[in-house]
């Protein structure tokens, strides 16, 4: 009977270990309102649901688990410009599911703080970022990105950042940056003169990512609007927009492989 007991509290570790080792924490905004023309307009925002779904589904269908972390664990927002059937294309049945999950999963809605995150952060094997200009209000903002951000990149660990989450490597400072000199991408000049012109029809305070992301010393790649691209240089791995997900998917998968092999 002890035997039996002894070798039933062994699997549940092993478990546990192989859990803790395969796990992707996923960063979210918890923002819900932007302000636009120095405040003098304010618009609804939050996560962008396919770049946050699509990358989650595709991490768990590779066979990995997910954890979820946002500022002071308030349950993340998600833009409501993001569920126009535009942006799904031939998924929306996806988009369906993406709208249940979001209602239904017991970790989306329970999530960590960024705190208990950074406590956790050796137990997490990837990070990923979804966008949205959500993150441009709160994770902008927020202590905790710049510590997330080089503990990940100083172990090598595979990050995700998406559309407009690569704006969160300028939160590092310069001297201490660790992604200088690496290939990046994000949302293009032209994508974010359409979203302010057309979309939001206002200006937000943080822009001009690309531009910045260059004068910060990184080497900005980018294709046409709308299209589906994304750069890996190393464990960094970049998006364009919300129709770049499957570029980004298979990046982001790859470099998980990668890491696991040199492990």
């Amino acid at each position: 009977m002890k035997i039996r007991t002894l070798v039933i509290v062994l699997v549940l570790l092993i478990n546990l270990i192989s859990a803790q080792n395969n796990t992707i924490l996923f960063v979210m905004s918890a923002a819900d309102t932007l302000q636009l023309n120095k405040g003098k307009k304010l618009r609804q925002t939050g996560v962008f649901l396919n770049e946050f779904y699509l990358s989650y589904k595709s991490v768990t269908k590779a066979g990995y688990t997910v954890d979820f972390a946002t500022p002071n664990g308030v349950v993340a927002t998600i833009d409501k410009e993001s569920i126009n059937d535009k942006y799904w294309k031939n998924n929306l049945q996806v988009k369906n599911e993406a709208l249940i999950f979001i209602k239904t999963n017991r970790l989306f809605n329970n999530p960590k703080t960024l705190e208990k995150a950074i406590e956790n952060k050796s137990n997490y094997i990837g990070l990923i970022i979804p966008g949205g200009q959500g993150l441009m209000v709160d994770l902008q903002e927020n202590i905790n990105i710049p510590i997330l951000l080089r503990y990940f990149a100083k172990q090598n660990k595979p990050t995700g950042l998406i559309c407009h989450a690569p704006s969160l490597i300028l939160t590092i400072p310069k001297e201490e940056n660790p992604y200088i000199g690496f290939k990046v991408n994000s949302v293009s000049p032209f994508e974010e003169f359409v979203i302010e012109r057309f979309i939001m029809k206002g200006k937000p305070e943080n822009r001009k990512i690309a531009k910045r992301l260059k004068k910060l010393g990184l080497k900005y790649r980018r294709k046409l609007p709308k299209a589906n691209y994304a750069v890996k240089d190393r464990n960094l791995v970049t998006s364009q927009n919300p129709f770049s997900g499957t570029a980004f998917n298979k990046l982001y998968i790859e470099a998980l492989a990668e890491y696991l092999k040199r492990k």
